[in-house]
């Protein structure tokens, strides 16, 4: 008797794995929804778009995209997180609600480790310090001597965002003082900027690039690990004068928890051809974002690793804060 109900048990195994493998395959057989969880207009929505034009392509099925936005963008990823695990949702996710608003104290209730399936890394955001004609900071070191014998005004796009977070690091790895100045966005401060009322900002390449190329404002210094493709005249941090400093910001697409690892290989793969494309990099770059593909595997460690940078900044910033 035992050994008839072993038999049994492996034959509806050997069913169900035919099936998934079977599902797989034949992946994806209907529309496809990409949520992306910032309003329309800006680089995720962009990305998502062109992402998804391009799936379709490569599927040979429709590929569209759902505006959720919200929280920072957990809200979008709340919805594919609680989607069925076949597939046919999947979402962008960013830097904010992946890696530094899980350590917040008001963190959403989203927990991308035990709800989402990182799929592949698309793009990084440039970030960049500039600073205003009349801050007499026209480099990075320049800013450094300065901040060690007095705390200078730093402006961001807002409080706990990667831009915050990346001033941050950069006060602690360089043992310099700042004061953080929370903006709704990075649009704002480069306005205060300009005005002259901030002297040093983290923003967003493409809310300053015009500026910097007209000698409105001075570029001093881009957060990520290698200069921008669209500013390779700008250095990073660490070549300015913080060795070993990296603050990147990205964006990459995400699958609900319990995907099959078949559908996960096949949007995994169907991106990474997509992103191989010259014409589709040249239309990320012109959404001032860069391509930057990463396997499932590789997106994963880049994840925990992130994950780990941010939550250290954090908690030095609330010891220093109390």
């Amino acid at each position: 008797m035992k050994f008839n109900r072993f038999i049994k048990i492996l034959i509806a195994a050997t069913f169900t794995v035919v099936a998934i493998t079977g599902q797989a395959q034949n992946y994806p057989q209907r529309t496809v929804t990409i949520i992306a969880p910032f309003a329309p207009g800006g680089s995720a929505d962009g990305i998502a778009r062109l992402v998804a034009r391009e799936l379709s392509k490569e599927f040979g099925q429709s590929v569209i995209v759902e505006n959720k936005p919200g929280a920072g963008g957990a809200t979008g990823l709340l919805a594919v997180a609680k989607s069925n695990p076949d597939g046919y949702t999947i979402g962008i996710g960013a830097t904010g609600a992946v890696v530094i608003a899980p350590h917040l104290p008001d963190a959403p209730p989203l927990n991308p480790d035990k709800q989402l399936q990182p799929l592949a890394k698309v793009a990084d955001i440039p970030l960049l310090f500039v600073a205003s004609q009349n801050s007499g900071f026209n480099n990075l070191q320049a800013l450094i001597t300065s901040a060690r014998s007095n705390a200078v005004p730093i402006g961001n796009a807002g409080q706990y965002t990667a831009h915050h977070l990346s001033a941050e690091l950069m006060a602690s790895m360089s043992k310099t003082k700042s004061i953080a100045v929370p903006y709704k966005g990075s649009g704002p401060a480069v306005a205060d900027l300009l005005g002259g009322q901030l002297p040093v900002g983290v923003v967003d390449l493409t809310a300053a690039i015009s500026h910097i190329k007209s000698g409105s404002l001075k570029a001093l210094a881009i957060t990520s690990a290698q200069r921008s493709k669209l500013a390779p005249e700008i250095p990073t941090v660490a070549e300015a004068g913080v060795p070993g400093y990296v603050a990147p910001a990205w964006m990459g697409l995400f699958g609900p928890k319990g995907l099959p690892e078949t559908i996960s290989d096949r949007l995994s793969k169907g991106l990474q051809t997509v992103l191989a494309k010259s014409d589709v990099q040249q239309q990320i770059l012109a959404l001032s974002a860069e391509p930057a593909y990463l396997s499932t595997a590789h997106f994963t460690d880049f994840i925990a690793t992130e994950s780990k940078r941010w939550s250290g900044v954090i908690t030095n910033f609330s010891k220093s804060s109390r």
